[in-house]
């Protein structure tokens, strides 16, 4: 039998609309890992969301955070690959933000990911930044510029704000081959969009080739719900979109199984990994 790789996306995909995984989704995943299948996760997502969110779940594949700009293995806790952003690329991105008057969360790598930002003027960012410091505990460091950054390792920034407000950003920053971008509506807050920049060899897709060469996997499977799962999609033998995932997302897949609200994707592993 082939050796195979199930990989899920989080957010709308493996989580539920409040963002955690239901005790049925945690007891198959649990199942599964102990059963020897080899299971991890692949997300926009930093290490220390993830790690609060699988809880008790010890991944026995490294995890795929930040859309493939960094993977860490959560049992020996180390950051096994990370992709910085070619630093005249960081400055052009920064001057970008700057001429259209956008903000918001720039991560570097210093023997950690380290978080900066410019200013909590707008409420969603307030927000994001109050549940990230008090959920997760993660520390923010405020610059008055992300310029001040372009000497520093940089490997994701992110920003939500609307659609017409992120677009130009995004066309301008689309055109830089250095650069990898990922825009895509917010699962939680139909208004929002995500704009999401990397350097152009961080994505899903790398990071799903590394894992397949590095760990021997003959065989992947992946399950996903947005815009920024179809390059994972792409790596993959068999690619599996939940009910509720966008339309490009579904025609892209193999097979539709239930909704993240009905706990899709455990249920699909349950009955055809477990057999129960």
């Amino acid at each position: 039998m082939s050796k195979t790789l199930y990989i899920s996306d989080l957010d709308g995909t493996l989580l539920n609309k409040k963002a955690e995984l239901t005790c049925d989704a945690k007891a198959v995943l649990n199942q599964l890992i102990a059963s020897g299948a080899y299971f991890t996760v692949a997300t926009a997502r930093t290490l220390d969301t993830v790690l609060h969110i699988l809880g008790d779940i010890r991944l026995n594949v490294p995890a795929v955070l930040n859309n493939g700009a960094s993977i860490y293995d959560t049992a020996s806790g180390v950051h096994v690959k990370n992709e910085v952003i070619d630093r005249l690329a960081a400055a052009h991105l920064f001057n970008t933000l700057r001429d259209y008057d956008i903000t918001g969360f720039a991560f570097t790598f210093d023997e950690d990911i380290q978080f900066y930002y410019e200013n909590l003027d707008d409420e969603h960012r307030r927000a994001f930044h109050d549940e990230r410091s008090g959920t997760y505990g993660r520390i923010y460091t405020q610059v008055q510029s992300f310029s001040e950054l372009v000497n520093n390792d940089v490997i994701y920034f992110s920003t939500c704000d609307t659609y017409m407000r992120l677009l130009p950003v995004y066309e301008v920053l689309k055109a830089d081959m250095r650069l990898r971008v990922e825009f895509y509506r917010d699962v939680y807050h139909e208004h929002n969009w995500y704009l999401e920049i990397c350097a152009q060899s961080a994505s899903k897709y790398n990071a799903v080739m590394y894992l397949r060469e590095v760990y021997g996997f003959e065989r992947v499977v992946s399950f996903g719900d947005n815009l920024n799962d179809l390059p994972m999609f792409k790596a993959s033998d068999v690619c599996i979109a939940v009910e509720n995932a966008r339309q490009e997302v579904k025609d892209a897949a193999d097979i539709i199984c239930g909704a993240n609200e009905s706990d899709g994707v455990a249920k699909w592993l349950a009955q055809n990994v477990l057999g129960v």
